[in-house]
């Protein structure tokens, strides 16, 4: 037996409770895992209330993240033993004290990483990953902009972007949340409230038109965000908590920019080579020390409703957890 945050209709954090469940046997395949920390992300409160592009069946257990340690491995499993720490991935049933997956939804973690670390570090780096090396092609020299520079992805963009070799400047709305990102290695840093955003964007770059845009907020912030780019700039779409902007056609016209959506999940599905390599290549990074999630408070499995609330104000400078306790 194990416990869970469960509901049977989809909805706010309220409609949630913590239920015990029984445990099933493994079949062909599949990994137990005990969970040590899970991811508390924006995607996981809207697909809990079911505000998500995609609904699950329910009951649901909400999580797509979290690390852990096997421990049991049906018959057929070769390659993670019991005692190995792992990532669990999918997209639901990471609010638990366990979680039982298929092999290829579990990896084993570096040394470099703990667990802690290691429960949030695949979706936010994978995600900014494929946007800016798959898609946008982000090459040493060019000026990367990105949005809601302090939050999941946004964060682990501007690793990825100095890694690459770009310039960064960071947006983000508050003093705390724009020091997180210099902390993160940008290179400057913009106020995302400001009245004179582009122009204080546009400053930030020697009064040079931007590359890339990085862009996981939405909203108002979009069109302005597009408008900075230069002639040929890419525009990448992570997410939308600020709301679905409205772009006219004549502005990527006028550039000869791109709008290029970024769909971690499908990439799973369409492309999995590509997905599988790109977190062999992001794990390495990690274990050598250049790519590290920020952690801003970890919360007892007992309190998810709480750290459910705490990520849906969007306040937090870095990640927010639950920790079973476990570690």
């Amino acid at each position: 037996m194990y416990r869970a945050v469960m509901a049977d209709e989809l909805g706010p954090a309220d409609r949630y409770s913590l239920r015990v469940i029984p445990r099933r046997p493994l079949v062909a395949g599949e990994v137990r895992v005990a969970i040590h920390a899970t991811g508390v992300s924006y995607a996981d409160v809207l697909t809990a209330a079911g505000e998500y592009q995609v609904k699950p069946p329910v009951p649901f257990i909400p999580g797509s993240e979290a690390a852990g340690i096997v421990i049991e491995t049906a018959p057929g499993v070769t390659d993670v033993a019991a005692g190995n720490r792992v990532v669990c991935g999918g997209w639901h049933g990471q609010f638990a004290e366990e979680c039982v997956l298929p092999r290829g939804d579990v990896i084993v973690i570096p040394s470099g990483l703990n667990l802690i670390e290691a429960a949030v570090f695949p979706g936010s780096f994978s995600t900014a990953w494929h946007a800016l090396v798959d898609r946008a092609g982000v090459q040493p020299g060019e000026t990367v902009l990105v949005l809601g520079a302090a939050g999941a992805t946004g964060y682990a963009a501007v690793q990825v972007a100095k890694c690459r070799g770009a310039y960064v400047i960071a947006s983000a709305s508050t003093l705390e949340k724009r020091a997180l990102a210099e902390q993160g290695g940008a290179d400057v840093t913009v106020d995302a409230r400001a009245a004179d955003w582009r122009n204080e964007v546009k400053a930030a770059n020697g009064g040079k038109p931007v590359d890339v845009v990085f862009d996981p907020v939405g909203g108002a912030a979009t069109e302005a965000a597009f408008r900075s780019l230069a002639w040929k700039g890419r525009h990448l779409v992570i997410g939308f908590p600020g709301g679905i902007a409205s772009l006219r056609t004549n502005l990527p016209l006028m550039k000869g920019a791109s709008l290029i959506g970024v769909n971690i999940r499908e990439l799973y599905q369409f492309e999995p080579e590509m997905a599988n390599a790109n977190m062999g290549r992001i794990l390495e990074l990690a274990s050598e020390g250049l790519l590290r999630p920020a952690i801003s408070r970890t919360y007892p499995l007992d309190d998810f409703s709480l750290a459910m609330a705490a990520v849906a104000k969007g306040e937090s400078a870095g990640r927010i957890l639950l920790d079973m306790g476990q570690s």
